[in-house]
């Protein structure tokens, strides 16, 4: 389909045409509240400050119906291979699944084995956390390192940050990147006999996770011996044999699927580094919670479905405003990485020219996403949301309440400043003199969680990833591929080979010839 053909999305433009220039504040009315404001498992989510009313959300709705929605999310959850350029399923969603029903891959049923695995993972955590696992020397683990990168870091980084009051003892500590350097800060802040490393790579070839895991192989190797691999490594990977070559014991093993893609790996066994941080029945929570929203999503009708209307809004932003950035604001310290999961989440699965039918697009598709920490973020880059002339749709999350802090105040100066900074987007405030004028009609979205638990931040992942996927099929791209990663680190392979070579074969462009030499001349003096 073409979706900017469908008389359904052209009603919409011609509709949005008309209220375009209207004042976001005359949208709100009781009836637009009502709307436009959603309860779910102890989640508000209010999208009442956008220039939506009822009859643009009406035809909206024709549209997705048009565009058979419905039908997508039954074939994502059914198992279907709905990620059509590696013939594979995306079931993320299978993984948190609160019953037995049976979800099919080529034939076979995935929930027993996805069972099997959360009671291996749960057998092993609890086997750490209670002393019983003792490293080499004989110490039980204190610290618990994940080696991994993208979907294997920041989704698990971003949790348990995000659950920091339900936090086990375990020391967590998360490497990801190449630079040398984070790898001898984590050496200077480690007690190598009472630490684990947890090799997170599907293919067990990544790069960088396989670089980081390596040199840390050899130093344990070196000073404790070959068998010391077994009680101070564990892996999640599909590649057994090279694990096991790796010297890591089966036990320590744990699978990964292709049907699982990297950004949503935080619910497979990549996830393992969160059930050692807040513990395994925290972890299940995180699942349940977004097992709530998934039904919700799967289930609920168009007119009520709150990641179908998120999606809606950044549609019409991008398409109809050409508003390309979208910014997210956690007003909680506890979520300074959510808008680092969330770059990756949505720019990773809908940065793409080309359609389903492998056409290029000639429509706007996948928004740039950035943000900070409010209210730091208000002392940076809010004069741009404010008075720049670009407009950046803003979504604003905090918690209602929190329930440890020692300073109650601090945290309603917090809520304040959050609930200010949206009002004063949408209403501005005239003044005759020109820089002190505040246009206003700016959109944003507040989403407010009663507390930030494993349940209710669940929820709030889940309802992205889906937000995300309606995106993607109303723009007809394939959410769940990703090879714009790929030159990319091809090619480094090629320069690497360059740069440890003695003589220098000219087989790239000149620019990075000349960087290639000017680096090799650098080398070769210190």
């Amino acid at each position: 389909m073409i979706p900017t053909q469908l008389d359904s999305w052209k009603s919409i433009e011609k509709y949005f045409r008309q209220i375009k220039d209207q004042p976001l504040k005359s949208f709100i009315t009781t009836q637009h509240l009502e709307r436009f404001t959603k309860d779910f498992n102890h989640i508000y989510f209010d999208f009442s400050k956008h220039r939506i009313d009822h009859q643009l959300h009406d035809l909206f709705i024709h549209f997705a119906q048009d565009m058979e929605i419905d039908k997508a999310v039954k074939a994502m959850f059914s198992g279907e291979l709905i990620n059509k350029t590696e013939q594979r399923a995306v079931l993320h969603t299978a993984l948190r699944q609160q019953n037995e029903v049976p979800v099919k891959v080529k034939g076979e049923n995935v929930i027993p084995l996805i069972k099997k695995t959360d009671l291996k993972i749960k057998n092993f955590v609890d086997a750490v956390l209670s002393g019983q696992w003792k490293g080499i020397t004989g110490k039980p683990i204190t610290n618990v390192v994940n080696i991994g990168i993208g979907g294997s870091d920041l989704g698990p980084k971003m949790v348990i940050e995000a659950l920091t009051e339900f936090r086990t003892p375990l020391k967590l500590k998360f490497i990801s990147n190449i630079d040398p350097f984070e790898l001898d800060r984590l050496l200077q802040n480690i007690d190598l006999e009472s630490t684990l490393f947890l090799v997170v790579s599907k293919s067990f070839s990544t790069q960088e996770t396989l670089t980081n895991a390596k040199a840390l192989q050899q130093i344990y190797i070196q000073k404790y011996g070959k068998e010391s691999i077994a009680k101070h490594f564990a892996t999640v990977s599909t590649q057994i044999s090279k694990a096991k070559e790796f010297g890591i014991h089966p036990d320590n093993i744990f699978p990964m699927w292709d049907w699982v893609g990297g950004r949503y790996s935080l619910w497979s066994p990549a996830g393992i580094a969160i059930a050692f941080g807040v513990g395994y029945d925290n972890y299940a929570y995180l699942k349940k919670g977004a097992y709530e929203m998934d039904q919700h999503f799967k289930n609920t009708e168009i007119l009520s479905n709150i990641p179908i209307l998120a999606a809606f809004l950044t549609i019409i932003y991008n398409n109809l405003c050409q508003y390309e950035t979208e910014a997210y604001i956690p007003y909680a310290d506890k979520l300074k990485f959510l808008p680092d999961f969330l770059q990756q989440l949505i720019m990773e699965s809908n940065g793409k020219s080309t359609s389903l039918s492998e056409k290029k697009v000639f429509w706007q598709t996948g928004n740039i996403v950035w943000g900070n920490v409010g209210t730091n973020a208000q002392h940076s880059f809010f004069q741009l949301l404010h008075q720049g002339t670009k407009i950046v749709p803003v979504t604003f999350i905090a918690e209602k309440t929190n329930k440890t802090t020692k300073f109650p105040d601090h945290h309603l100066i917090l809520l304040a400043n959050m609930l200010a900074q949206a009002e004063a987007l949408m209403t501005g405030e005239k003044n005759d003199i020109p820089y002190k004028n505040f246009e206003g009609n700016r959109p944003s979205t507040t989403i407010l969680l009663d507390n930030i638990t494993p349940e209710t931040l669940g929820s709030l992942l889940a309802y992205y990833e889906h937000k995300t996927f309606v995106e993607a099929w109303l723009w007809q791209i394939n959410a769940f591929d990703q090879f714009g990663v790929e030159l990319g680190k091809k090619l480094a392979k090629n320069v690497l080979t360059d740069l440890k070579s003695v003589q220098l074969k000219p087989t790239h462009d000149l620019s990075t010839q000349t960087l290639i030499e000017r680096i090799k001349v650098k080398k070769n003096r210190s």
